[in-house]
């Protein structure tokens, strides 16, 4: 598993590496995970619906191929794509997204956070309100897209979005639950708690 750190990048272009990595990649591919935060855009999932955007902005809306609804990215925000050959590590879609909960579940526990998941409502919680959010593509069993963690961002523009879909839900981030680390310190944990779970 090899991980790459890209530091603050454009989401378009950004996608567009990801799509082109997936498709090019063979059999002897290693998997990677990208971490990076992006600067101020939302997405909107395959099957999004753009009402969940309840107010236009100057923050750009980019429709994308990934599953789920609407969601917002930012400085801040710790982003890792997640670039696995599925039928090489044997094992499927809902393995994968309980493996990447799980470890956000575990990095924020250790930091004395308690976290959960919502049934029926991928991604990552406490007491409520969503800290992190997956979302994925699989192609020919390679999957890419991936988890956003939020963690010492500006959260205002989730207000302008019904989170994932969900009318009302409230999000929060690592820095207002306690947790002193910055973006790049929290990105570099998670990356290693991934890879060590995705590889296992």
């Amino acid at each position: 598993m090899i991980i790459k750190h890209l530091g603050r990048v454009e989401y378009g272009p950004t996608w567009r590496a990801m799509q082109a990595f997936t498709a090019a990649r063979e059999e002897t591919t290693p998997d990677e995970l990208w971490v990076l935060e992006h600067p101020p855009v939302f997405t909107l999932g395959q099957a999004g619906k753009r009402e969940h955007l309840l107010r236009q902005t100057d923050i750009p809306v980019v429709s994308i191929d990934r599953g789920g609804q609407i969601t917002y990215h930012g400085p801040g925000q710790v982003v890792i794509y997640v670039l696995v050959d599925l039928k090489r590590r044997g094992y499927g879609v809902k393995e994968l997204v309980n493996r990447m909960e799980q470890a956000v579940i575990d990095l924020l526990g250790k930091n004395g956070i308690r976290a959960n998941r919502l049934r029926g409502a991928p991604g990552v919680y406490v007491e409520g309100a969503k800290i992190a959010a997956l979302g994925l593509r699989v192609k020919q069993g390679r999957s890419y897209h991936g988890l956003a963690l939020n963690v010492d961002m500006d959260l205002a523009p989730f207000s302008l979005i019904n989170p994932c879909g969900y009318p009302g839900m409230a999000v929060t981030q690592t820095r207002s639950l306690g947790m002193s680390d910055t973006p790049s310190i929290v990105g570099e944990e998670l990356a290693r708690r991934l890879a060590q779970s995705l590889v296992s």
